[in-house]
């Protein structure tokens, strides 16, 4: 980049690429910077409870804090909930106590992380085994459980308005249900969740208000964005917990470490496979490697919308719409909101409607990313053959992790080494997908004690249409 464009450059991206991969210093605050370069730096909780920039970016951090090796060895010893504490604190450090932190990281994560050993130095990390059955409950309850304590200590109320293509919904539901200072609507494409995953949330009520849309999640998440940037609304005080908001970014980094820290052997790197759909998952282990986690490489697994492998592949991007329906429904995303995220910690610039006003180094995404698009038929003779050969019980989305994670085995051939520690990540239980799964492999998923009972529980949404006037005026008459 020459001098004069450098001058030109926005200022909070050429701060951000200053500070990249440098350590910095743990008693000054981190800024936040939108990837669209026209809104000013925020710290983390007025990032967090803004959710998106008011240009429509997505907030990312202007300075990486760095963890050292030694420490991420260290976390091997450690539980669940204080590998959350010691990761998420370099993003909060002047935000909120050590002690309230603590408190937010033991009551967020409270259930196991099981870390399935399937063959060689193969695994499969179950993020299934939360309230909702769902890799989501790990950013929303901590997500929720900050958003409340900073309301709390500023005397605020916020309406969280979220879309979501399957888990988001039923995990940012449970997550926020009952909390004070906070209401929540959540939309949905109707004809693209499962019974169970829309049960989650339109059987809790009080706080929690669920719209039904006929339409795609990409409609459902262009209305939330539309409310978000529309000045007439700031009166609801409105806030995202899509991944769109960084506050869901951040726990989720978690378990990229703790994977690592409890497996890995001194000195070695770990190759992830994360099926990917909205690409909040995919950020959170990026953000992780950013971090100092070593890794060799992301695997990134997608169904047959396959936007990001064709960019990966041609540096050219192009959204696909609407959105292809697979049976691994929380993917279906033919404009992935964190792109945009992707994009900027790879030098480039993406505006929320996908144009690339900067290209990225794709030299070096290439490198550290491998995509690959998986179908329903792939998917579902992954799940087949998974049973049969291993007894490992997938679900579809964590078929598509599987089943991309294969195919780079397969495409390394002998420079893949058969030591070489993999961990392909399962987002959701099987349990949520009882006809699928009994269709193919002939079992019933035994049900995770969330999901217990809520097939005869009673249901409450609303039925709305899939245009902006009609989603405004419904906030406009059930929130003053």
């Amino acid at each position: 980049m020459g001098n004069a464009k450098n001058r030109n450059f926005p200022r909070a991206l050429r701060l951000w690429r200053r500070a990249r991969g440098k350590k910095i210093s743990m008693d000054k605050p981190i800024q936040f910077f939108s990837t669209n370069l026209k809104s000013g730096n925020l710290r983390f909780h007025e990032a967090l409870l803004k959710g998106q920039a008011p240009d429509k970016g997505l907030y990312l951090p202007v300075s990486i804090p760095q963890i050292p090796v030694e420490e991420i060895i260290d976390f091997g010893r450690k539980e669940y909930w204080e590998i959350a504490y010691h990761v998420t604190k370099r993003f909060l450090k002047g935000e909120i106590s050590d002690d309230e932190l603590i408190t937010i990281a033991r009551d967020s994560y409270n259930y196991e992380v099981p870390l399935e050993h399937v063959s060689d130095r193969k695994y499969v990390m179950r993020l299934d085994r939360g309230p909702t059955a769902s890799f989501k409950d790990f950013a929303a309850r901590m997500m929720g459980r900050l958003m409340q304590y900073y309301l709390q200590t500023g005397n605020r109320r916020l309406l969280i308005l979220t879309a979501t293509s399957g888990d988001t919904g039923s995990a940012v539901a449970n997550a926020f249900y009952g909390l004070d200072n906070i209401d929540i609507v959540v939309l949905f494409p109707k004809d693209e969740v499962t019974d169970r995953q829309r049960k989650q949330m339109t059987t809790l009520g009080k706080n929690v208000n669920v719209l039904a849309l006929d339409a795609k999640f990409d409609d459902c998440q262009a209305l939330v964005k539309q409310a978000f940037a529309d000045a007439s609304l700031d009166h609801l005080g409105l806030s995202s917990a899509n991944s769109i908001n960084i506050g869901r970014l951040v726990p989720q980094i978690v378990y990229f470490f703790y994977a690592y820290a409890k497996l890995s052997s001194p000195g070695e790197q770990i190759i992830f496979s994360v099926p990917s759909g909205n690409f909040g998952d995919m950020m959170g282990g990026v953000l992780a490697m950013k971090m100092g986690l070593p890794v060799r490489r992301f695997i990134i697994a997608t169904n047959q919308n396959d936007e990001f492998p064709n960019y990966l592949n041609s540096g050219k991007y192009n959204k696909i719409e609407p959105s292809r329906n697979c049976i691994s429904s929380a993917m279906n995303v033919g404009h992935p909101s964190n792109l945009a995220r992707l994009v900027a910690l790879y030098g480039g610039i993406m505006d929320e409607k996908g144009a690339i006003l900067r290209s990225a180094d794709m030299e070096r995404m290439r490198k550290e990313l491998w995509g690959i698009s998986i179908t329903d038929a792939e998917t579902r003779k992954t799940i087949d053959e998974a049973w049969k050969q291993w007894k490992l019980l997938l679900e579809p989305h964590g078929s598509v992790g599987w089943t991309g994670l294969m195919k780079y085995i397969l495409e390394q051939g002998d420079n893949f080494k058969k030591d070489q520690l993999c961990v392909s990540l399962e987002t959701a239980h099987p349990a949520k997908f009882p006809d699928e799964i009994n269709k193919i492999t002939g079992i019933d998923p035994e049900l995770p004690q969330s999901l217990q009972g809520i097939d005869n529980k009673p249901e409450f949404f609303t039925d709305l249409p899939n245009n902006y006037t009609s989603f405004k005026s419904w906030l406009n008459t059930n929130f003053k």
